[in-house]
């Protein structure tokens, strides 16, 4: 096991070099020029322009550009936001927790839901169950994060009026964008489940389990869902990167401080270091998150441990 996690260390490396490469190269290729944006609001000479792409390095050639951003990342340096003059670790840090809070619970809303829902339909496949909780499975799948948010807007603040509408600071304010991130989240870990539960509940040592009389509870959880869920983890686990992309969406709908918020504002200034810092910070947590969910699937699932041995 040890070799196993230190070859993924090491794979870790590369997946962060991939995903800094990849946006450096995606900036350097986007429309615009990045000094100009950030001096055009403010009537800037061209000469003005001119002097601060100077400053900025964006005069220098491109490979040139690359290597200094590499070394800075080695050293562990995101850099200095171009439009507020911060350090980008520090802004990031900032705009971290609340994105950090609503992943979390968006996360945990969204696979209970996800698991009730396959469990059920597998339970009782060929029942109007099933096609009920198949049909939810496909509408949470079809359904983009910024139509629900506002469609929650729309009936729990200004229909209903039981929770704000946009903003931060309570619980009340967490509701709707954990209901939100978490019913989209949902429908793909209800259709593994489903899927998943399907196939082993007609397996023999599920039948001889019963055959036994133990509990149909215990049947289960212990006989067919902890073999069921362990690839399941995996898709909980891949589902973060679309919880960082949801999260751009909704902080912005429901107005939330966050990391979807700072990014999209330093897309529209194309204030590059802190795009790149916040590729590189979620490629890492991508990563270990991922690691961790392969530590689980191997602990829920023996066949994987000996592979891993």
């Amino acid at each position: 096991m040890a070799g196993y996690v230190g070859r993924r260390l090491i794979g870790a490396v590369f997946v962060l070099w991939l995903a800094a490469t990849l946006v450096f190269v995606a900036m350097q290729m986007a429309p615009g020029d990045p000094a100009q944006a950030l001096l055009a609001a403010s009537g800037a000479t061209p000469a003005e322009i001119a002097e601060r792409r100077a400053q900025l390095g964006l005069d220098d050639p491109p490979l040139l550009q690359y290597g200094r951003y590499l070394l800075q990342l080695v050293r562990g340096d995101l850099g200095h936001s171009w439009l507020h003059g911060r350090p980008v670790s520090q802004m990031i840090l900032e705009q971290l927790p609340p994105t950090v809070v609503l992943s979390i619970t968006a996360m945990v809303v969204g696979t209970s839901l996800g698991l009730v829902v396959g469990v059920m339909a597998a339970a009782r496949r060929g029942t109007w169950w099933d096609t009920a909780a198949t049909a939810l499975a496909a509408v949470s799948l079809a359904t983009p994060t910024y139509w629900s948010g506002l469609l929650a807007i729309l009936v729990f603040s200004l229909y209903l009026r039981w929770l704000p509408a946009t903003g931060e600071g309570s619980l009340r304010h967490l509701v709707r964008p954990t209901l939100v991130l978490g019913f989209a989240l949902s429908g793909s870990i209800a259709r593994m489940v489903r899927a998943r539960v399907s196939e082993v509940i007609s397996e023999p040592f599920v039948t001889v389990a019963r055959a036994q009389g133990l509990p149909s509870r215990r049947v289960l959880l212990v006989h067919i869902l902890r073999p069921a869920l362990a690839p399941t983890v995996t898709i909980i686990a891949l589902q973060l990167g679309f919880l960082l992309g949801g999260a751009v969406v909704t902080e912005t709908v429901f107005a939330r401080r966050g990391l979807g918020r700072l990014a999209l504002e330093a897309v529209a200034w194309r204030d590059l270091p802190v795009v790149q810092g916040i590729v590189v910070v979620s490629a890492l947590a991508y990563v270990f998150v991922n690691l961790g969910a392969d530590l689980v699937h191997a602990w829920l699932d023996p066949r994987v441990r000996e592979r891993l041995s």
